[in-house]
């Protein structure tokens, strides 16, 4: 065969199986991708194997090799090792080895105030207490009792926390059961999304008013990252949020990727993509551009990342080897706060030398990158996960990752007790500085005003600052509708249904009266909300009120 037809017959053959390659793996065709190089590899091996097995010719029953071809065989090994090349010098190049520095300098840390940044908190509305684990049990549960969707669909398990008319809650699209449920339903697409209260410890399944036609679970043209690599061919894609805007309408946001140090040293975010699953229509925004109510931009573990070169690494790659002098990275997990109209992560900081302690927390925008460090010394939050589960061992509950809160002006830990199911059975609180002080309660107040109690009685706030801190309640006077008694591990606690339909209350050990009262008397009762609906945490009652509202 002549060397031209060989050629021509052999780009025809690599073109093919280049593009059935691209199709489904996908790489951005960007010199700063690592997959890029990968890919441009694996398309000059295609075209060398089929030019080298056109040129073998058969000579009766053998089949000889044409060694003229080792001239264009050479080349073609040239340029296979070319992007082969560039991936180890690229990655060696941009390695914090050479460059300890500029990773060091990556992102500014501005140092803030506790007290002044996390105001005394009484309900906490404004953190997740809840983990994606809890989050994802809840959601199954919720559609489990939809038969008409659940035989068809299933939740993705990655909930994404956002801030949604200014609450926080944990949301997850529905998607595709397999490849038949996706061929039987992708006329009417993907119906409705699970919304968690991560603060509640509620969901509900919610009705898109137009059905998703693109997701990580559809296939061919309606797969969510293809649809977007065909949009944005030379984009690098990081990470994707299912998000809501403002008005309750789905979008997906993508982050974009670029290297800050070399050619793939210190990838970070400098683009974002609001992708309409939809319609599969997008929009390309600049980092400062994004609008407010996205809130995934960045993820928490690129946060962390970013801070830990920070820690780490600026006095040098081998002091953060050997010597350690000043290091300090981040915990291994983080936590979610809102503050204001954005999410934040929160996790804490610990010398390299010592991570039984925090030597401070940091919180991170996640729509910005923003950073902020607070120098509260105390517990690193792994040791006040344990100090909150040793508390309740008997019962075998399991802590949530915590966040951190202000109450009397003393840093504070607070998190969920889940039991093996992975459902909320109470609620945590540790103080920092002394993880040994832990009080815990099953609605939030309940705990404070154990938490507070304790504060007092160690010493670490005065009797006017714990009356100070608590939550004084609302009033109401009712009519007593029934009365029950239920006793839960040795507690004795009485249930009163008032003529208002709400239910309120009180263990018996911290008011007797409460045996004194009977169906059809006048009572005033202080209360607090519960997370849960319809229920009331009784602070104070009395009894023989003469005016009834």
């Amino acid at each position: 065969m002549k060397k031209s037809l060989r050629i021509i017959l052999s780009a025809v053959i690599t073109a093919v199986i280049a593009a059935v390659g691209f199709y489904f793996m996908l790489p951005a065709i960007n010199v700063f991708n690592q997959e890029f190089w990968i890919y441009l590899t694996m398309v000059i091996i295609v075209f060398g194997v089929s030019y080298f097995l056109l040129g073998l010719k058969s000579s009766g029953k053998a089949v000889t090799f044409n060694f003229k071809s080792l001239g264009v065989g050479k080349v073609l090994i040239v340029l296979a090792l070319i992007p082969v090349l560039v991936l180890v010098v690229g990655n060696i190049a941009s390695s914090t080895f050479f460059n300890a520095q500029k990773y060091a300098q990556i992102i500014n840390v501005e140092e803030a105030v506790f007290e002044e940044d996390m105001p005394e908190s009484s309900i906490v509305n404004n953190i997740a207490l809840m983990d994606s684990q809890t989050a994802n049990i809840i959601g199954e549960r919720t559609l489990g009792a939809l038969s008409e969707v659940v035989s068809q669909y299933q939740v993705n398990g990655t909930y994404n926390q956002i801030n949604y008319l200014k609450t926080p809650k944990k949301i997850s699209s529905l998607e595709y059961g397999d490849f038949f449920k996706w061929m039987n339903n992708r006329d009417k697409g993907i119906p409705g999304y699970v919304m968690v209260d991560p603060v509640n410890s509620g969901a509900e399944y919610v009705k898109f008013a137009e059905p998703l036609h693109y997701s990580d679970s559809a296939y061919f043209g309606e797969d969510l990252h293809r649809a977007l690599r065909f949009l944005y061919p030379t984009k690098i894609f990081g990470s994707y949020a299912f998000e809501l805007d403002e008005n309750g309408n789905p979008f997906y946001v993508v982050s974009c990727m670029a290297p800050k140090i070399g050619l793939f040293g210190a990838m970070d975010v400098n683009e974002v993509i609001i992708f309409n699953p939809v319609d599969g229509s997008a929009e390309l925004y600049a980092l400062e551009n994004v609008p407010s109510w996205v809130d995934n931009v960045f993820t928490g573990a690129l946060a962390s990342q970013k801070f830990d070169w920070y820690g780490t690494l600026k006095n040098g790659y081998w002091n953060s080897v050997i010597g350690n002098k000043e290091c300090k990275v981040t915990t291994d997990d983080f936590g979610y706060i809102v503050i204001e109209d954005d999410v934040w992560f929160f996790t804490g900081v610990t010398s390299v030398s010592n991570d039984e302690s925090n030597i401070g927390f940091i919180i991170s925008n996640a729509r910005t990158g923003a950073y902020k460090f607070y120098n509260v010394i105390g517990a690193e939050e792994y040791s006040a996960m344990k100090a909150a589960e040793g508390e309740v061992q008997e019962k075998g509950y399991v802590a949530s990752f915590p966040s951190l809160i202000n109450i009397s002006g003393k840093a504070t830990y607070i998190m969920v007790l889940k039991d093996s199911g992975g459902l909320v059975k109470l609620y945590a609180l540790v103080n920092v500085e002394q993880y040994d002080v832990v009080a815990t309660g099953t609605t939030q107040s309940e705990a404070k005003q154990e938490y507070l109690k304790l504060l007092e009685q160690k010493g670490i706030i005065s009797k006017d600052e714990a009356d100070n801190s608590v939550d004084n309640g609302q009033e109401i006077a009712i009519e007593i509708a029934d009365i029950r008694i239920i006793t839960s591990n040795g507690e004795s606690v009485m249930y009163i249904t008032g003529n208002d339909g709400f239910l309120y209350k009180q263990k018996i050990s911290e008011n007797e009266e409460l045996m004194l009262l009977n169906i059809g008397d006048n009572v005033k009762i202080t209360y607090l909300d519960t997370n849960i609906d319809k229920i009331r945490q009784v602070i104070t009652l009395k009894k023989d009120v003469a005016e009834v509202k």
